[in-house]
């Protein structure tokens, strides 16, 4: 069964997380394949958008644990813009068309952090969002220690980062983390509804307003910082007890 769900229809790309079981937990392959859509749908004219979703009743429940363990290595050895979930977050930072989110259920970590490289987000009334890589022992990730305080100052990204809250609907609305709350069984049409009308405009001015809106170049270096800082506290003692903590409940 493919882990991601890809179709394309009057212009817009649907990338759909396709891992309901297991929350739509991320693995390398995932990464990989995303990545590869993102890529074809740049190079595409035809395309004018891309809205990202998921299948069953979360978003995303961040990286999987278990096929992240078994990729450590590879993070520690590998040049960061060689490893998978870095080539995603640098084709999110660099893709010039616009990206809308569907979000409903859970999103923790990855599935937070990367609706912060969304031109629009809309979520379901029964959001959840987290941030859990304090509790980890690491850092967070996807350029979200620059873009999240520019978005909800540095108190409150401060305080959802470390104190471990969990962000509902209404609040990620107030702070203006999202354009849209709208009910679970309606959020891929609302998705659908902006990227049909975002997917008319003139595509170069479009492109062009994006970029203006946010450096890519200075975002992508802040994620190589990031993870330059995540993979070295990957060893740490904190972040071993953690995983291990985990992998022991999973097994």
């Amino acid at each position: 069964m493919a882990e991601i769900l890809c179709d394309i229809d009057h212009g817009v790309m649907r990338l759909r997380l396709n891992r309901p079981e297991k929350k739509n937990a991320l693995t390398r392959a995932m990464y990989t394949e995303l990545t590869a859509r993102l890529d074809a749908a740049s190079g595409d004219d035809a395309v004018r958008a891309v809205v990202i979703s998921a299948e069953g009743g979360d978003f995303s429940a961040g990286n999987d644990i278990l096929d992240f363990a078994q990729g450590a290595a590879e993070l520690q050895a590998a040049d960061i813009g060689a490893i998978p979930v870095f080539r995603f977050l640098k084709a999110l930072t660099f893709f010039e068309k616009p990206l809308i989110a569907a979000v409903r259920g859970q999103a923790v970590g990855v599935g937070v952090t990367m609706l912060l490289h969304c031109d629009l987000v809309v979520v379901a009334d029964d959001v959840r969002l987290s941030l859990p890589f304090l509790k980890l022992g690491l850092v967070p990730e996807a350029g979200s220690t620059l873009l999240l305080p520019r978005r909800i100052g540095h108190q409150r990204a401060f305080a959802w980062m470390a104190l471990g809250e969990v962000i509902g609907a209404d609040d990620a609305k107030t702070l203006g983390l999202v354009n849209r709350v709208v009910a679970a069984g309606d959020v891929e049409a609302a998705a659908g509804e902006m990227a049909a009308k975002v997917s008319r405009l003139p595509p170069t001015a479009l492109k062009h307003t994006k970029a203006f809106l946010r450096d890519a170049d200075d975002v992508w270096e802040v994620i190589k910082a990031e993870g330059e800082v995540f993979r070295k506290l990957l060893t740490s003692p904190e972040a071993m007890a953690a995983f291990s903590a985990f992998m022991t409940k999973a097994g």
